[in-house]
């Protein structure tokens, strides 16, 4: 009887294991996928999730000379938190107490809040775009309707300054000019999922959508140089009342742009108030203009180049040159006499340019001024990059070709005049300028590399003779307004007529002025364009050619550049 008890409990212990262990196996085999999706539902939640956009910044070059490393770095354009305040008008039990109080939070009046809840929405914003102290104060207030949420917004520390190279984030939710639009994709965060996790040994909430975000960006653009430049257009327009300016500044033998600044400007952070959507262009690269007198060294460096002539051929000048019908004069109608090619760019001598053009063909001219870059675009990273064709040149009749030597009759950006500049001073080749140094995402960093033509725009020998020839402009011709003590200094000045917008022919009060250089010039460590549209100064030695003196020496000052010589202070 006793054993029968043992064997039915037995039995029982039996089946009961049996169960379980069935229980177990269609929890742990059978349904494991659908039991571990429901675990992982407690456990985690996964929400539609947009990355942060990239930051851009400033790095400075103070120590690397201009050169490419890191330096101190300034922001550019960043993210910052705003904050909106909404309010659900039918939970709002007084509105005119909720008004009041309100009001005084959101630094508005009393009328401005109840005009916003004193709607039938079931929803109203009150005010957007507002900082985290507001918010502290308002969540202190604990009004009833009165909701708060925050968002990720774009913000322009340095307000006006570079604006026309960064560009803005425009309410569409995409970057518009400048860097902003050009590297939109790279800036952009990228959208998925993100996964919140909750555990007994974590605080909160875990969020893995890290690398979503987008990637940083650091300029080639130095904050100093780029605010001393911008500091002299604003001193420009007061003193010489310009109608708007560029300065360019880069370090030739690589194409890194060191400041791209512009007059006028504008301030990103409220670039919906701007009415005139023309000052959102960046004119250093995406308006033309005719050069003047600075093309004039392109024209002797492919007559030097083809043998034609070197820098002590003479001509003689007698204020003017017939070309079919036309007569060609000299700025106010001077005349010099016998004089080299030298002498041609010291004086800036229009006749001699067209003297000098005149021993190549035509063709061979419009070869060289392609070589240089004046028919394509540069491929500067910044949106818009315009450039002309020059059609009406290439299929002119002469007088085209020889207003063209001296700068008329052929139009181009300043960046493209700035690429070309770089030619003589990089020993005869053309680099590709370029403002994004480096894009840095989740840790990692990406360097870009300078690119530099291999081939020969002109020979080193070409170079070397029109830097000769650049130095004397500085030294005692029409550019000695730039020379700086202990330095040498290769420029040019220029001093062009502008072209009506709608017929043929030019204004006869206005001009643009400019002067290009690069120093020290036997080893060119920075290249300068300062160009100023119609100053209230009959040429550019009066304008263009003090504002690129202070900007050279500054950097000069800056970088610590040793002296080419010795000056005597006896």
């Amino acid at each position: 009887m006793r054993s029968w008890r043992i064997n039915f409990i037995l039995v029982i212990f039996f089946v009961l294991g049996a169960a379980i262990i069935s229980r177990l196996f269609f929890l742990q085999i059978i349904s494991h996928k659908l039991y571990q999706a429901q675990a992982l539902g407690q456990q985690a939640g996964f929400s539609e999730t947009q990355g942060k956009r990239g930051e851009v910044f400033f790095e400075n070059s103070q120590e690397s000379k201009g050169a490419q490393g890191s330096g101190k770095t300034t922001g550019l354009a960043i993210n910052k938190e705003k904050w909106i305040v909404s309010a659900m008008p039918g939970e709002i039990e007084n509105k005119e107490n909720f008004s009041q109080i309100l009001s005084q939070a959101v630094g508005e009046e009393k009328e401005f809040v109840f005009s916003k809840i004193d709607s039938p929405d079931s929803y109203v914003i009150i005010k957007k775009d507002l900082p985290v102290e507001t918010i502290e104060k308002i969540k202190k207030i604990n009004l009833k309707g009165l909701y708060w949420e925050n968002s990720q917004a774009r913000y322009y520390p340095q307000g006006n300054m570079a604006s026309s190279t960064i560009g803005f984030f425009g309410g569409d939710g995409a970057g518009q000019y400048g860097i902003e639009g050009y590297y939109d994709e790279v800036l952009k965060g990228k959208s998925g999922i993100k996964e919140q996790k909750r555990g007994l040994d974590l605080i909160g909430f875990q969020s893995s959508d890290a690398g979503l975000d987008g990637s940083d960006i650091y300029l080639t653009i130095d904050y100093n140089i780029q605010f001393e430049a911008e500091s002299l257009l604003q001193e420009a327009k007061e003193s010489l009342d310009i109608a708007s300016g560029q300065i360019i500044v880069m370090k030739p033998d690589s194409g890194r742009i060191l400041a791209l600044a512009n007059y006028p400007s504008f301030d990103p952070n409220q670039y919906s108030k701007e009415r005139d959507l023309d000052i959102f262009q960046n004119a250093s690269v995406q308006k033309l203009f005719e050069p003047g007198s600075v093309m004039k060294p392109f024209t002797m460096a492919a007559a030097l180049n083809e043998g034609k002539i070197t820098p002590n051929t003479t001509f003689t000048d007698t204020g003017s040159v017939r070309i079919g019908i036309q007569t060609i004069y000299n700025f106010d109608r001077q005349k010099y006499g016998v004089q080299t090619m030298t002498g041609v760019l010291e004086k800036s001598i229009n006749t001699g340019a067209v003297f000098a053009s005149q021993q190549i063909s035509h063709e061979i001219l419009l070869d060289y001024f392609g070589k240089f870059g004046f028919w394509e675009k540069t491929g500067v990273d910044l949106q818009g990059e315009s450039y002309s064709r020059n059609d009406v040149l290439k299929n002119g009749p002469d007088v085209g070709f020889a207003t063209a030597s001296f700068g008329q009759g052929i139009e181009m950006t300043p960046i493209q005049l700035a690429r070309a500049f770089s030619v003589i001073a990089n020993g005869g080749k053309l680099v590709e300028p370029y403002i994004a140094e480096k894009f840095a995402q989740n840790g990692t960093e990406t360097k870009t590399s300078p690119k530099i033509s291999e081939e020969q725009v002109i020979s080193k020998a070409t170079a070397s003779e029109l830097t000769i020839m650049l130095i004397n402009v500085v030294e005692r011709g029409f550019g000695d307004g730039a020379k700086i003590p202990g330095y040498y200094l290769a420029g040019k000045t220029g001093t062009a007529e502008v072209p009506f917008e709608n017929k043929k022919g030019y204004y006869p009060d206005k001009t643009i002025q400019s002067f290009i250089g690069f120093g020290p010039a036997l080893n060119p460590q920075f290249l300068i364009l300062v160009k100023l549209d119609d100053p209230k100064v009959p040429k550019s030695s009066l304008s263009a050619v003090p504002v690129f003196k202070k900007l050279a020496q500054y950097i000069i000052n800056y970088w610590q550049i040793p002296p080419d010589y010795n000056v005597d202070k006896s």
